[in-house]
């Protein structure tokens, strides 16, 4: 019998290979593992209001490297792509695993809505931070010190802050630079999806899901739980970390995805 195949996809700003720790807990528990590295850098798949051609790139990779029905397990921007295939093509998705994505629905919707058609969302959103981060650097030496003194980047675990210098720079005209370009990251911040609400309701999710939040994430309680609690039933669980968990705690992020998909072929049989 084959491996059953789980296709991961990213948090905005940090490319594929960042989540390698992960990656190679699954594929010890007999997954095939794949993903895109970087979404939003392929001008087939341009950044748009509600990333549909995020989704579509999403969509495509899994016709092309899977053709047929995989695990999806998403972190924050990847969890929503994720959530949003398995809305347009079920016959995709056998189980669904969001990392603490934020799924804006009712008047939080409506206010990104808002936001977004005024103009305003920049002011409000990551973006402009991620445009005024640091891009250059001489070496990746120098990339592990500068991060390395941040009391954000001192929560991960060293092997992850490793992963993500490795896969999220590269050398370009005698310099180290960052490989998610900052100005696709603003952009896929202010570009939000504000219709999930909408999305869910026309095309109703037919596939088990779970979803993993951080205790200490604002952004999922800025979201709101309510309709993460629909989508998902029993299949909740919470973690000790913020946002970026995943970095910070890669074994027990892993174990905690193992438990869910566990509990989603579980629930597949139940049906059956």
């Amino acid at each position: 019998m084959p491996a059953p195949t789980l296709v991961f996809s990213h948090a905005n700003g940090f490319p594929a290979g960042t989540y390698k720790q992960l990656f190679k807990a699954w594929r010890t528990a007999g997954y095939r593992v794949k993903a895109v590295e970087r979404f939003g850098h392929d001008p087939h798949y341009p950044v748009s209001s509600n990333w549909p051609r995020l989704r579509d790139q999403l969509i495509d990779f899994i016709d092309a490297e899977v053709g047929g029905p995989a695990y999806l397990v998403g972190h924050s921007l990847g969890g929503l792509l994720s959530l949003m295939v398995a809305a347009r093509r079920p016959d995709l998705v056998r189980g669904l695993v969001m990392l603490d994505s934020p799924v804006f629905t009712g008047w939080r919707a409506h206010s990104v809505r808002m936001l977004k058609a005024s103009g305003l969302i920049h002011r409000f959103s990551p973006a402009k931070v991620a445009q005024a981060r640091r891009h250059e650097w001489p070496s990746r030496r120098a990339v592990a010190e500068h991060y390395g003194a941040k009391a954000l980047f001192a929560r991960w675990h060293p092997q992850v802050l490793a992963d993500y210098i490795a896969s999220g720079t590269e050398r370009r005209n005698g310099k180290t630079v960052l490989a998610f370009d900052r100005d696709i990251e603003a952009r896929i911040y202010d570009t939000l999806p504000h219709h999930l609400g909408a999305l869910l309701l026309r095309h109703p999710l037919r596939c088990p899901a779970g979803f993993i939040a951080g205790k200490r994430s604002p952004e999922v309680r800025t979201a709101g739980m309510a309709i993460t609690r629909a989508l998902v039933g029993q299949r909740l669980r919470w973690i000790d970390g913020t946002h970026l968990y995943p970095m910070e705690k890669p074994a027990e992020t892993a174990a905690l995805v193992l438990a869910l998909l566990r509990e989603i072929d579980a629930a597949h049989v139940d049906v059956t």
